[in-house]
């Protein structure tokens, strides 16, 4: 018994370093954690994912000029992405000027086919110092004119082409308040349509449309400086 008694204690004797050994590192383990818990709650927001997909607008840059175009706009596949590129072709909804929510993505030997009457189709595309189209208005259109008076409605007035020419069977159409050229096909075993253009810096902006519209042309002309607007990034 004493033996067993004896041995006991040296047990014990021996446990108590043991103890008071851990005793500090259990201490510390817990400030470290209550720190790193700290830490972790005041950066969280920081660290919240959000869901990864397109964003909502897509910048690219067309004859040195940079425009900011929406993302969901895009109507061929292989445009829908940032930096140079020659052109990219586009579609909004009329008179929202807001993108489709879904696209048929086209090839480019495809994109002259025109969908439902409620949208506006436009191409930008460098012009490579090709003719201006306030240029073109002035000095090339003239003088494939008809010699017949013209007709003014509302402030826009109409001219046709003469048969013949590059743009036999086709109308302009011109305004100044608020700013508007067009030319358009006239309405035959399909609606005619109305192809309008501007230049910013080193681009060529086109703006297709149906001839019908031009029936409330105010709003179609102040629909094309909006979507210019828009895009185009400035400086």
């Amino acid at each position: 018994m004493t033996l067993v008694s004896s041995l006991s204690g040296r047990q014990r004797h021996r446990r108590v370093p043991r103890t008071s050994s851990r005793l500090p590192l259990m201490i510390g383990g817990a400030i470290g954690a209550a720190s790193i818990a700290a830490v972790a709650y005041l950066l969280w927001p920081t660290w919240q994912v959000q869901s990864v997909g397109d964003p909502d607008r897509t910048p690219v840059t067309i004859g040195d000029t940079l425009f900011n175009v929406p993302t969901k706009a895009f109507r061929v596949k292989y445009q829908r992405r940032s930096g140079p590129q020659e052109r990219v072709d586009l579609v909004f909804l009329y008179p929202s000027l807001t993108p489709p929510e879904r696209v048929v993505h086209k090839t480019a030997d495809e994109i002259a086919e025109f969908q439902p009457m409620d949208r506006i189709f436009v191409t930008i595309a460098a012009h490579e110092d090709t003719l201006a189209p306030t240029t073109r208005l002035r000095t090339i259109y003239p003088r494939y004119l008809a010699q017949e008076a013209s007709q003014t409605l509302d402030g826009l007035t109409m001219r046709p082409f003469v048969d013949g020419s590059p743009y036999a069977s086709e109308d302009l159409f011109t305004a100044e308040q608020p700013e508007l050229s067009a030319r358009c096909t006239r309405d035959r075993q399909t609606p005619g349509m109305c192809l309008s253009e501007m230049r910013i810096e080193g681009a060529d902006i086109t703006f297709r449309f149906p001839r019908q519209w031009l029936n409330q042309w105010r709003e179609v002309a102040s629909a094309i400086a909006r979507l210019a607007a828009q895009m185009h990034v400035r400086g």
